[in-house]
């Protein structure tokens, strides 16, 4: 008789769940089954995977081991609204990390919120203060002096990482968490395209939260806060790609993409600062420097200000967007090299200090401190509380 402890108990698996998990991963047969020799014949239904044959899957997936011992694949909608412009986003459907993600920040806005409460803050006054029916121009003075993000300052900044940093900075100063993060959580092994996404902010008259898409470009970065801030004035959450040539039907977009572009490039300073003599590529160059924004920005604020006709815009900006993009590469490595650095923008500072601070205290568990944070180490968040200058 065959030794018990020899026989491996096999799981029945339906098919259409293996194939939705890989599909979901955006991975191919071929590519599993170097790990998982018999894949194929899992989907075909011709073999059956022991348990941890499954788990490992599972975590290769990166799906919730439940959710293969379900009947049926289960559907995953973007839990936020989707105003992002480029087609072959939002007819395909959304990644694990980008899912992921929202699941991260929504479980961090939650325990911010519940904190927020527990020591009597009232509603931010901005949120949802405005309307797609507002003026533009008035919308975006008043997000410019609430932030205080003074051009002028941007210009004598030395970088643009400098720049950025600081309109973080501003934009959390006024009750707004920022994360900028390119990757799921800690994982380096996990990077967030930002070709699915550049940005997202989830609104909440206490905790209203921006997420950015950290393997973006920087100035990328800088167009999609200021876009986001501008949802929070509307107050609408949702999901987008901040792109200047958003479609005219996507009204929201088409107004925060305004609103965010006369923020970063006032018309009146504009019109001080451009030189109609010079060369154009150069001019974008100089102003893109001065403004710390895309010279597309630029390019848009030019046409918006009758600088250039229709023609000579769109040919402009085919160029300039081809220049780009054999120039400009989204960044390879997080920003800074520190970790500690690093995990005060994926998590953003405002939110870390009143974590740690809470946890230090009492009032939070250390283990879901860990868990909100991305961590597993006593070491490592005694050492980030020391950087972030917590107890």
């Amino acid at each position: 008789m065959e030794n018990k402890q020899n026989i491996k108990l096999r799981i029945p698996i339906k098919p259409e769940l293996l194939r939705w998990a890989r599909e979901r991963a955006g991975r191919t047969v071929e590519s599993l089954e170097k790990a998982f020799p018999k894949y194929a014949q899992w989907e075909r239904g011709e073999a059956q995977p022991t348990l941890k044959q499954l788990e490992h899957l599972a975590q290769t997936l990166h799906v919730p081991s439940g959710f293969l011992f379900l009947e049926a694949p289960p559907e995953e909608p973007l839990p936020v609204p989707d105003f992002r412009t480029m087609p072959q986003a939002r007819l395909s459907r959304p990644s694990p990390e980008l899912l992921e993600t929202i699941y991260i920040c929504q479980q961090r806005q939650e325990w911010y919120r519940n904190y927020l409460l527990s020591t009597g803050e009232t509603s931010l006054p901005f949120v949802g203060s405005a309307t797609v029916k507002d003026d533009v121009n008035a919308v975006a003075a008043e997000i410019r002096a609430r932030v205080k993000l003074d051009i002028q300052e941007r210009n004598i900044i030395p970088t643009w990482t400098q720049a950025l940093s600081r309109f973080i900075d501003q934009v959390e100063q006024i009750g707004v968490l920022v994360m900028v993060n390119g990757i799921v959580g800690n994982n380096t092994h996990r990077r967030l395209s930002p070709e699915e996404f550049r940005g997202f902010v989830l609104v909440d008259d206490l905790a209203p939260l921006i997420f950015i898409n950290g393997s973006d470009t920087l100035s990328g970065k800088t167009f999609t806060l200021a876009h986001e801030l501008a949802h929070i004035w509307l107050g609408e959450s949702g999901i987008s790609d901040a792109r200047l040539d958003a479609y005219p039907r996507e009204t929201v977009e088409h107004w925060c993409n305004q609103v965010a572009a006369e923020m970063l490039v006032p018309m009146t300073v504009l019109e001080e600062h451009y030189e109609p003599g010079n060369e154009l590529s150069q001019e974008l160059s100089r102003l893109a420097r001065i403004f710390k924004v895309s010279s597309l920005v630029i390019l848009r604020r030019l046409f918006d200000a009758k600088f250039l006709d229709w023609n000579a815009y769109k040919q402009a900006y085919e160029d300039e967007l081809q220049r780009l993009r054999a120039y400009e590469r989204p960044a390879k490595k997080e920003e800074g090299g520190n970790f500690f650095h690093t995990l005060s923008r994926r998590v953003s500072k405002r939110f870390a200090m009143a974590l740690i601070s809470s946890t230090l205290e009492g009032q939070t568990l250390f283990r879901d401190a860990y868990a909100l944070l991305g961590v597993s180490k006593t070491e490592t968040f005694k050492k980030f509380a020391q950087e972030i200058g917590v107890g």
